[in-house]
Protein backbone atom coordinates (compact mmCIF):
# COMPACT_ATOMS: atom_id res chain seq x y z
CA UNK A 1 0.00 0.00 0.00
CA UNK A 2 1.65 3.22 -1.19
CA UNK A 3 -0.71 5.50 0.73
CA UNK A 4 -2.95 5.03 3.74
CA UNK A 5 -6.42 6.26 2.73
CA UNK A 6 -7.89 8.46 5.46
CA UNK A 7 -10.66 11.05 5.66
CA UNK A 8 -9.66 14.24 7.48
CA UNK A 9 -11.98 16.23 9.74
CA UNK A 10 -11.04 19.79 8.81
CA UNK A 11 -14.05 21.65 10.20
CA UNK A 12 -12.73 24.97 11.60
CA UNK A 13 -9.12 23.72 11.33
CA UNK A 14 -6.47 26.07 9.96
CA UNK A 15 -5.16 25.13 6.52
CA UNK A 16 -2.88 26.89 4.04
CA UNK A 17 -3.15 27.06 0.26
CA UNK A 18 -0.18 28.49 -1.65
CA UNK A 19 -1.24 29.71 -5.07
CA UNK A 20 -3.93 32.01 -6.42
CA UNK A 21 -4.69 30.68 -9.90
CA UNK A 22 -7.43 28.46 -11.35
CA UNK A 23 -5.84 25.22 -10.09
CA UNK A 24 -5.55 26.65 -6.60
CA UNK A 25 -9.18 27.80 -6.86
CA UNK A 26 -10.32 24.22 -7.45
CA UNK A 27 -8.38 23.04 -4.37
CA UNK A 28 -9.83 25.90 -2.32
CA UNK A 29 -13.38 24.77 -3.16
CA UNK A 30 -12.63 21.33 -1.75
CA UNK A 31 -11.15 22.72 1.44
CA UNK A 32 -14.04 25.13 1.94
CA UNK A 33 -16.55 22.33 1.36
CA UNK A 34 -14.76 20.44 4.14
CA UNK A 35 -15.16 23.45 6.47
CA UNK A 36 -11.48 24.41 6.69
CA UNK A 37 -10.38 27.78 8.06
CA UNK A 38 -8.41 28.65 4.95
CA UNK A 39 -5.52 31.06 4.38
CA UNK A 40 -4.45 31.58 0.76
CA UNK A 41 -0.96 32.90 -0.07
CA UNK A 42 -0.05 34.26 -3.53
CA UNK A 43 1.10 37.38 -5.36
CA UNK A 44 -2.14 37.56 -7.39
CA UNK A 45 -5.55 35.96 -7.00
CA UNK A 46 -8.42 35.05 -9.30
CA UNK A 47 -11.61 37.11 -8.82
CA UNK A 48 -13.20 34.19 -6.98
CA UNK A 49 -10.62 34.40 -4.20
CA UNK A 50 -11.38 38.09 -3.69
CA UNK A 51 -15.10 37.28 -3.57
CA UNK A 52 -14.55 34.60 -0.92
CA UNK A 53 -12.41 37.01 1.08
CA UNK A 54 -15.12 39.69 0.91
CA UNK A 55 -17.58 37.10 2.24
CA UNK A 56 -15.25 36.30 5.12
CA UNK A 57 -14.76 32.72 4.01
CA UNK A 58 -10.98 32.90 3.51
CA UNK A 59 -7.98 34.99 4.55
CA UNK A 60 -5.73 36.32 1.79
CA UNK A 61 -1.98 36.63 2.36
CA UNK A 62 -0.55 38.57 -0.55
CA UNK A 63 3.16 38.25 -1.27
CA UNK A 64 5.99 35.73 -1.12
CA UNK A 65 5.61 32.38 0.67
CA UNK A 66 7.15 32.26 4.14
CA UNK A 67 7.60 29.27 6.43
CA UNK A 68 5.94 31.35 9.14
CA UNK A 69 2.63 30.88 7.31
CA UNK A 70 2.71 27.20 8.33
CA UNK A 71 2.40 27.95 12.02
CA UNK A 72 -0.56 26.17 13.62
CA UNK A 73 -1.65 24.72 10.27
CA UNK A 74 -3.02 21.20 9.96
CA UNK A 75 -2.18 20.80 6.29
CA UNK A 76 -0.95 22.77 3.29
CA UNK A 77 -1.44 22.54 -0.48
CA UNK A 78 1.10 24.00 -2.90
CA UNK A 79 -0.59 24.91 -6.19
CA UNK A 80 1.60 27.52 -7.85
CA UNK A 81 3.04 27.36 -11.37
CA UNK A 82 6.59 27.77 -9.99
CA UNK A 83 8.41 24.50 -9.26
CA UNK A 84 10.88 26.13 -6.87
CA UNK A 85 8.11 27.64 -4.74
CA UNK A 86 6.21 24.35 -4.55
CA UNK A 87 9.43 22.57 -3.56
CA UNK A 88 10.08 25.13 -0.82
CA UNK A 89 6.57 24.73 0.56
CA UNK A 90 7.04 20.96 0.70
CA UNK A 91 10.45 21.27 2.39
CA UNK A 92 9.18 23.67 5.05
CA UNK A 93 6.06 21.59 5.67
CA UNK A 94 8.17 18.47 6.24
CA UNK A 95 10.38 20.31 8.69
CA UNK A 96 7.33 21.43 10.68
CA UNK A 97 5.58 18.03 10.33
CA UNK A 98 2.63 19.45 8.46
CA UNK A 99 0.98 17.27 5.83
CA UNK A 100 1.62 18.74 2.38
CA UNK A 101 0.23 18.13 -1.09
CA UNK A 102 2.04 19.48 -4.14
CA UNK A 103 -0.24 19.62 -7.18
CA UNK A 104 0.92 17.39 -10.07
CA UNK A 105 4.05 16.37 -8.17
CA UNK A 106 3.31 13.21 -6.13
CA UNK A 107 7.02 12.75 -5.28
CA UNK A 108 6.85 15.98 -3.30
CA UNK A 109 3.70 15.20 -1.35
CA UNK A 110 3.05 13.65 2.02
CA UNK A 111 -0.61 13.25 1.07
CA UNK A 112 -2.46 13.18 -2.25
CA UNK A 113 -5.85 14.53 -3.31
CA UNK A 114 -8.01 11.69 -4.68
CA UNK A 115 -10.95 11.93 -7.06
CA UNK A 116 -13.99 12.30 -4.82
CA UNK A 117 -17.56 11.07 -5.07
CA UNK A 118 -19.51 13.12 -2.55
CA UNK A 119 -22.74 11.69 -1.20
CA UNK A 120 -22.25 13.12 2.26
CA UNK A 121 -22.08 11.53 4.72
CA UNK A 122 -21.07 8.79 2.26
CA UNK A 123 -17.73 9.64 0.69
CA UNK A 124 -15.83 7.60 -1.90
CA UNK A 125 -12.26 8.44 -2.90
CA UNK A 126 -10.38 7.05 -5.91
CA UNK A 127 -6.64 7.46 -6.38
CA UNK A 128 -3.89 6.01 -8.53
CA UNK A 129 -1.16 7.46 -6.33
CA UNK A 130 -0.40 10.02 -9.03
CA UNK A 131 0.50 7.34 -11.59
CA UNK A 132 -2.67 7.49 -13.71
CA UNK A 133 -4.84 10.47 -12.74
CA UNK A 134 -6.96 10.26 -15.92
CA UNK A 135 -7.79 6.62 -15.11
CA UNK A 136 -8.76 7.64 -11.57
CA UNK A 137 -11.03 10.32 -13.02
CA UNK A 138 -12.69 7.83 -15.39
CA UNK A 139 -13.31 5.46 -12.48
CA UNK A 140 -14.83 8.33 -10.50
CA UNK A 141 -17.16 9.11 -13.40
CA UNK A 142 -18.32 5.49 -13.51
CA UNK A 143 -18.96 5.49 -9.77
CA UNK A 144 -20.80 8.80 -10.03
CA UNK A 145 -23.16 7.16 -12.50
CA UNK A 146 -23.73 4.11 -10.29
CA UNK A 147 -24.23 5.82 -6.94
CA UNK A 148 -27.60 7.60 -6.71
CA UNK A 149 -27.72 11.23 -5.59
CA UNK A 150 -30.06 10.42 -2.70
CA UNK A 151 -27.53 8.03 -1.12
CA UNK A 152 -26.52 10.68 1.40
CA UNK A 153 -30.10 11.16 2.55
CA UNK A 154 -30.42 7.41 2.99
CA UNK A 155 -27.27 7.34 5.12
CA UNK A 156 -28.56 10.25 7.21
CA UNK A 157 -31.80 8.37 7.77
CA UNK A 158 -29.88 5.27 8.83
CA UNK A 159 -27.99 7.27 11.43
CA UNK A 160 -31.19 8.69 12.87
CA UNK A 161 -32.74 5.21 13.23
CA UNK A 162 -29.84 3.34 14.85
CA UNK A 163 -31.04 3.52 18.44
CA UNK A 164 -34.62 2.69 17.50
CA UNK A 165 -33.52 -0.35 15.51
CA UNK A 166 -31.38 -1.52 18.42
CA UNK A 167 -34.35 -1.37 20.77
CA UNK A 168 -36.87 -2.85 18.33
CA UNK A 169 -34.86 -5.89 17.18
CA UNK A 170 -33.26 -7.93 19.92
CA UNK A 171 -30.79 -9.97 17.86
CA UNK A 172 -28.07 -8.94 15.45
CA UNK A 173 -29.45 -11.07 12.60
CA UNK A 174 -32.81 -9.28 12.65
CA UNK A 175 -31.10 -5.91 12.74
CA UNK A 176 -28.92 -6.81 9.77
CA UNK A 177 -31.94 -7.94 7.74
CA UNK A 178 -33.76 -4.72 8.65
CA UNK A 179 -30.85 -2.58 7.46
CA UNK A 180 -30.55 -4.57 4.25
CA UNK A 181 -34.23 -4.01 3.50
CA UNK A 182 -34.03 -0.32 4.40
CA UNK A 183 -31.03 0.46 2.21
CA UNK A 184 -32.38 -1.64 -0.69
CA UNK A 185 -35.88 -0.13 -0.44
CA UNK A 186 -36.15 1.55 -3.82
CA UNK A 187 -39.46 3.31 -3.13
CA UNK A 188 -38.18 4.70 0.17
CA UNK A 189 -35.10 6.02 -1.61
CA UNK A 190 -37.33 7.64 -4.20
CA UNK A 191 -39.42 9.26 -1.47
CA UNK A 192 -36.27 10.70 0.12
CA UNK A 193 -35.07 11.95 -3.26
CA UNK A 194 -38.43 13.70 -3.75
CA UNK A 195 -38.35 15.14 -0.20
CA UNK A 196 -41.69 13.40 0.45
CA UNK A 197 -41.28 13.18 4.22
CA UNK A 198 -44.78 11.87 4.95
CA UNK A 199 -44.51 8.98 2.49
CA UNK A 200 -40.99 8.13 3.68
CA UNK A 201 -42.23 7.95 7.28
CA UNK A 202 -45.05 5.59 6.31
CA UNK A 203 -42.62 3.32 4.45
CA UNK A 204 -40.28 3.28 7.46
CA UNK A 205 -43.15 2.32 9.77
CA UNK A 206 -44.04 -0.53 7.42
CA UNK A 207 -40.51 -1.89 7.76
CA UNK A 208 -40.75 -1.75 11.55
CA UNK A 209 -44.19 -3.36 11.60
CA UNK A 210 -43.05 -6.47 9.71
CA UNK A 211 -40.29 -8.91 10.35
CA UNK A 212 -37.54 -8.09 7.82
CA UNK A 213 -37.55 -11.59 6.38
CA UNK A 214 -41.25 -11.28 5.53
CA UNK A 215 -40.92 -8.10 3.44
CA UNK A 216 -40.11 -9.56 0.03
CA UNK A 217 -40.70 -7.61 -3.16
CA UNK A 218 -40.30 -7.87 -6.93
CA UNK A 219 -38.77 -5.30 -9.25
CA UNK A 220 -39.55 -5.69 -12.94
CA UNK A 221 -36.52 -4.41 -14.88
CA UNK A 222 -36.14 -3.85 -18.60
CA UNK A 223 -32.65 -4.97 -19.66
CA UNK A 224 -32.74 -3.23 -23.03
CA UNK A 225 -32.19 -4.84 -26.44
CA UNK A 226 -28.70 -6.28 -25.86
CA UNK A 227 -25.93 -3.70 -25.54
CA UNK A 228 -25.15 -3.50 -21.81
CA UNK A 229 -24.50 0.22 -22.22
CA UNK A 230 -28.22 0.68 -22.91
CA UNK A 231 -29.22 -0.68 -19.49
CA UNK A 232 -30.63 2.23 -17.51
CA UNK A 233 -28.83 3.52 -14.43
CA UNK A 234 -31.78 2.56 -12.24
CA UNK A 235 -31.86 -0.90 -13.81
CA UNK A 236 -28.18 -1.36 -13.00
CA UNK A 237 -28.78 -0.35 -9.41
CA UNK A 238 -31.59 -2.87 -9.08
CA UNK A 239 -29.69 -5.88 -10.44
CA UNK A 240 -26.78 -5.06 -8.13
CA UNK A 241 -29.09 -5.09 -5.10
CA UNK A 242 -31.04 -8.24 -5.96
CA UNK A 243 -31.13 -11.43 -3.90
CA UNK A 244 -32.63 -13.32 -6.85
CA UNK A 245 -32.59 -12.52 -10.57
CA UNK A 246 -35.13 -14.26 -12.78
CA UNK A 247 -34.10 -13.75 -16.41
CA UNK A 248 -34.87 -14.96 -19.91
CA UNK A 249 -33.05 -15.67 -23.17
CA UNK A 250 -33.29 -12.10 -24.48
CA UNK A 251 -31.15 -10.72 -21.64
CA UNK A 252 -27.61 -10.50 -23.03
CA UNK A 253 -24.57 -12.07 -21.38
CA UNK A 254 -23.04 -8.61 -21.10
CA UNK A 255 -25.97 -7.44 -18.98
CA UNK A 256 -25.85 -10.57 -16.83
CA UNK A 257 -22.19 -9.91 -15.96
CA UNK A 258 -23.39 -6.76 -14.17
CA UNK A 259 -25.68 -8.70 -11.82
CA UNK A 260 -24.64 -8.87 -8.18
CA UNK A 261 -22.22 -11.79 -8.01
CA UNK A 262 -23.76 -13.59 -5.06
CA UNK A 263 -27.34 -13.23 -6.30
CA UNK A 264 -29.22 -16.41 -7.13
CA UNK A 265 -29.93 -16.66 -10.86
CA UNK A 266 -32.99 -18.44 -12.21
CA UNK A 267 -33.19 -18.90 -15.99
CA UNK A 268 -36.67 -19.03 -17.46
CA UNK A 269 -35.67 -18.55 -21.09
CA UNK A 270 -38.21 -18.78 -23.82
CA UNK A 271 -37.89 -18.89 -27.57
CA UNK A 272 -40.41 -19.07 -30.39
CA UNK A 273 -42.04 -22.50 -30.43
CA UNK A 274 -40.28 -23.62 -27.25
CA UNK A 275 -41.00 -22.40 -23.74
CA UNK A 276 -38.44 -23.60 -21.21
CA UNK A 277 -40.67 -22.49 -18.36
CA UNK A 278 -44.41 -21.84 -18.85
CA UNK A 279 -45.57 -18.31 -18.09
CA UNK A 280 -47.75 -19.51 -15.21
CA UNK A 281 -44.72 -21.17 -13.63
CA UNK A 282 -42.67 -17.98 -14.02
CA UNK A 283 -45.40 -16.08 -12.21
CA UNK A 284 -45.27 -18.66 -9.43
CA UNK A 285 -41.48 -18.46 -9.15
CA UNK A 286 -41.67 -14.71 -8.61
CA UNK A 287 -44.40 -15.14 -6.04
CA UNK A 288 -42.62 -17.87 -4.08
CA UNK A 289 -39.26 -16.08 -4.01
CA UNK A 290 -40.85 -12.86 -2.77
CA UNK A 291 -42.80 -14.75 -0.11
CA UNK A 292 -39.46 -16.00 1.22
CA UNK A 293 -38.59 -12.38 1.98
CA UNK A 294 -36.18 -11.95 -0.93
CA UNK A 295 -35.60 -8.96 -3.15
CA UNK A 296 -36.43 -10.37 -6.58
CA UNK A 297 -35.54 -8.75 -9.88
CA UNK A 298 -37.43 -10.00 -12.92
CA UNK A 299 -35.02 -9.09 -15.70
CA UNK A 300 -36.57 -8.98 -19.17
CA UNK A 301 -35.13 -8.11 -22.56
CA UNK A 302 -36.17 -4.75 -23.98
CA UNK A 303 -38.99 -3.09 -22.06
CA UNK A 304 -41.13 -5.33 -19.82
CA UNK A 305 -44.38 -3.60 -20.79
CA UNK A 306 -43.93 -3.87 -24.56
CA UNK A 307 -44.66 -7.47 -25.60
CA UNK A 308 -42.85 -8.61 -22.47
CA UNK A 309 -45.84 -9.96 -20.55
CA UNK A 310 -44.75 -7.87 -17.61
CA UNK A 311 -48.31 -6.85 -16.86
CA UNK A 312 -49.38 -10.49 -16.49
CA UNK A 313 -46.60 -11.17 -14.00
CA UNK A 314 -47.46 -8.13 -11.93
CA UNK A 315 -51.15 -9.07 -11.83
CA UNK A 316 -50.19 -12.29 -10.04
CA UNK A 317 -48.11 -10.35 -7.51
CA UNK A 318 -50.84 -7.76 -6.96
CA UNK A 319 -53.40 -10.48 -6.20
CA UNK A 320 -51.03 -11.86 -3.54
CA UNK A 321 -50.30 -8.39 -2.07
CA UNK A 322 -46.60 -8.64 -2.95
CA UNK A 323 -44.96 -5.19 -3.27
CA UNK A 324 -43.61 -4.52 -6.74
CA UNK A 325 -42.16 -1.73 -8.88
CA UNK A 326 -41.14 -1.32 -12.51
CA UNK A 327 -37.97 0.01 -14.14
CA UNK A 328 -38.62 0.55 -17.86
CA UNK A 329 -36.01 -0.36 -20.45
CA UNK A 330 -35.10 0.67 -23.97
CA UNK A 331 -37.41 -1.41 -26.09
CA UNK A 332 -36.14 -3.47 -29.04
CA UNK A 333 -37.86 -1.21 -31.57
CA UNK A 334 -36.01 1.86 -30.36
CA UNK A 335 -32.64 0.18 -29.85
CA UNK A 336 -32.58 -1.88 -33.05
CA UNK A 337 -33.75 0.97 -35.25
CA UNK A 338 -31.18 3.38 -33.79
CA UNK A 339 -28.30 0.91 -34.15
CA UNK A 340 -29.39 0.14 -37.71
CA UNK A 341 -29.58 3.75 -38.82
CA UNK A 342 -33.33 3.54 -39.39
CA UNK A 343 -35.32 6.34 -37.72
CA UNK A 344 -38.77 5.17 -36.73
CA UNK A 345 -40.29 8.52 -37.63
CA UNK A 346 -39.25 11.17 -40.13
CA UNK A 347 -41.11 14.20 -41.46
CA UNK A 348 -40.66 13.09 -45.05
CA UNK A 349 -41.41 9.41 -44.51
CA UNK A 350 -43.45 8.52 -41.43
CA UNK A 351 -45.54 10.54 -39.00
CA UNK A 352 -46.33 7.57 -36.76
CA UNK A 353 -44.96 4.20 -35.73
CA UNK A 354 -46.86 1.03 -34.85
CA UNK A 355 -45.45 -1.79 -32.73
CA UNK A 356 -47.08 -5.08 -33.68
CA UNK A 357 -46.71 -8.63 -32.38
CA UNK A 358 -45.90 -11.06 -35.15
CA UNK A 359 -47.53 -13.90 -33.25
CA UNK A 360 -51.02 -12.80 -34.26
CA UNK A 361 -52.85 -15.29 -36.49
CA UNK A 362 -54.60 -14.42 -39.74
CA UNK A 363 -57.85 -14.10 -37.84
CA UNK A 364 -56.22 -12.69 -34.73
CA UNK A 365 -57.84 -9.31 -34.97
CA UNK A 366 -55.12 -7.24 -36.67
CA UNK A 367 -56.50 -4.36 -38.72
CA UNK A 368 -54.43 -4.96 -41.83
CA UNK A 369 -56.04 -2.09 -43.74
CA UNK A 370 -54.83 0.35 -41.09
CA UNK A 371 -51.40 -1.29 -40.94
CA UNK A 372 -51.03 -1.04 -44.73
CA UNK A 373 -51.69 2.71 -44.75
CA UNK A 374 -48.89 5.04 -45.82
CA UNK A 375 -46.78 7.57 -43.90
CA UNK A 376 -46.07 5.22 -40.99
CA UNK A 377 -43.49 2.70 -39.84
CA UNK A 378 -44.38 -0.84 -38.77
CA UNK A 379 -42.22 -2.78 -36.34
CA UNK A 380 -43.07 -6.46 -35.91
CA UNK A 381 -41.86 -8.27 -32.81
CA UNK A 382 -41.44 -12.06 -32.95
CA UNK A 383 -42.45 -12.05 -36.60
CA UNK A 384 -40.00 -14.39 -38.34
CA UNK A 385 -42.31 -17.40 -38.50
CA UNK A 386 -45.19 -15.20 -39.68
CA UNK A 387 -43.15 -13.13 -42.16
CA UNK A 388 -44.69 -14.66 -45.29
CA UNK A 389 -48.19 -14.02 -43.96
CA UNK A 390 -47.28 -10.46 -42.95
CA UNK A 391 -46.01 -9.89 -46.50
CA UNK A 392 -49.17 -11.28 -48.07
CA UNK A 393 -51.60 -9.41 -45.81
CA UNK A 394 -49.91 -6.03 -46.23
CA UNK A 395 -49.73 -6.31 -50.02
CA UNK A 396 -53.33 -7.55 -50.26
CA UNK A 397 -54.48 -4.55 -48.23
CA UNK A 398 -52.76 -2.00 -50.42
CA UNK A 399 -49.15 -1.56 -49.26
CA UNK A 400 -46.80 -1.34 -52.29
CA UNK A 401 -44.76 -4.49 -52.84
CA UNK A 402 -41.66 -2.29 -53.25
CA UNK A 403 -41.92 -0.88 -49.71
CA UNK A 404 -38.46 -1.16 -48.07
CA UNK A 405 -38.10 -3.69 -45.25
CA UNK A 406 -35.28 -4.60 -42.87
CA UNK A 407 -34.76 -7.52 -40.53
CA UNK A 408 -32.51 -6.69 -37.57
CA UNK A 409 -30.96 -9.77 -36.00
CA UNK A 410 -29.35 -9.57 -32.54
CA UNK A 411 -29.87 -5.83 -32.58
CA UNK A 412 -27.44 -3.49 -30.72
CA UNK A 413 -25.02 -6.35 -30.01
CA UNK A 414 -21.65 -7.04 -31.61
CA UNK A 415 -23.43 -9.81 -33.55
CA UNK A 416 -25.99 -7.45 -35.10
CA UNK A 417 -26.90 -8.28 -38.69
CA UNK A 418 -29.30 -6.31 -40.87
CA UNK A 419 -30.96 -7.85 -43.92
CA UNK A 420 -32.60 -5.39 -46.30
CA UNK A 421 -35.01 -5.84 -49.15
CA UNK A 422 -38.54 -5.10 -50.32
CA UNK A 423 -41.88 -6.16 -48.90
CA UNK A 424 -42.37 -8.62 -51.76
CA UNK A 425 -39.27 -10.48 -50.51
CA UNK A 426 -40.04 -10.47 -46.78
CA UNK A 427 -40.98 -14.15 -46.51
CA UNK A 428 -37.76 -15.21 -48.25
CA UNK A 429 -35.60 -12.79 -46.28
CA UNK A 430 -36.97 -14.16 -43.02
CA UNK A 431 -35.58 -17.60 -43.88
CA UNK A 432 -32.08 -16.12 -43.73
CA UNK A 433 -32.53 -14.52 -40.29
CA UNK A 434 -32.25 -16.06 -36.85
CA UNK A 435 -34.17 -15.25 -33.68
CA UNK A 436 -34.23 -12.77 -32.06
CA UNK A 437 -34.98 -10.56 -35.04
CA UNK A 438 -37.12 -7.49 -35.50
CA UNK A 439 -38.92 -6.65 -38.76
CA UNK A 440 -39.13 -2.99 -39.78
CA UNK A 441 -41.43 -2.04 -42.66
CA UNK A 442 -41.66 1.44 -44.17
CA UNK A 443 -39.93 3.99 -46.35
CA UNK A 444 -37.74 5.03 -43.40
CA UNK A 445 -35.67 1.91 -44.12
CA UNK A 446 -34.38 3.68 -47.26
CA UNK A 447 -32.55 6.17 -45.00
CA UNK A 448 -30.27 3.45 -43.66
CA UNK A 449 -27.72 3.94 -46.44
CA UNK A 450 -27.12 7.48 -45.13
CA UNK A 451 -27.61 7.01 -41.41
CA UNK A 452 -26.02 3.64 -40.63
CA UNK A 453 -23.34 4.46 -38.04
CA UNK A 454 -22.94 1.24 -36.06
CA UNK A 455 -19.92 -0.87 -36.99
CA UNK A 456 -21.15 -4.45 -36.79
CA UNK A 457 -21.30 -7.80 -38.51
CA UNK A 458 -24.04 -6.90 -40.94
CA UNK A 459 -25.04 -8.53 -44.19
CA UNK A 460 -27.23 -6.20 -46.26
CA UNK A 461 -28.87 -8.07 -49.09
CA UNK A 462 -28.77 -6.67 -52.58
CA UNK A 463 -31.95 -6.94 -54.57
CA UNK A 464 -30.06 -8.42 -57.49
CA UNK A 465 -28.95 -11.32 -55.32
CA UNK A 466 -32.55 -12.10 -54.47
CA UNK A 467 -33.62 -12.47 -58.08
Amino acid sequence: MDYLPIFCQLQHKACLLVGGGEVAERKARLLLDAGAALTVNAYTFTPQFHEWAAQGRITLSEGEFSAALLAEKWLVIAATDRVEVNALVYQCANQQRVFCNVVDDPKRASFIMPSIIDRSPIMVAVSSGGKAPVLARLLREKLEAVLPQHLGKLAQLGGSLRQRVKKHFSDIGSRRRFWEKLFAHDRLAQSLANNDVALAERQIEQLFSHQPQECGEVVLVGAGPGDAGLLTLKGLQQIQQADVVVYDRLVSDDVMTLVRRDAERIFVGKRAGHHCVPQEQINQILLEQAQLGKRVVRLKGGDPFIFGRGGEELETLAEANIPFSVVPGITAASGCSAYSGIPLTHRDHAQSVRLVTGHAKRDGGLDWSTLAAGQQTLVFYMGLTQAADIQQQLIEHGMPATTPVALVENGTSCRQRVIEGELSQLGTLALQAASPSLIIVGSVVSLRSKLNWFSSQEAPQQLAQMA
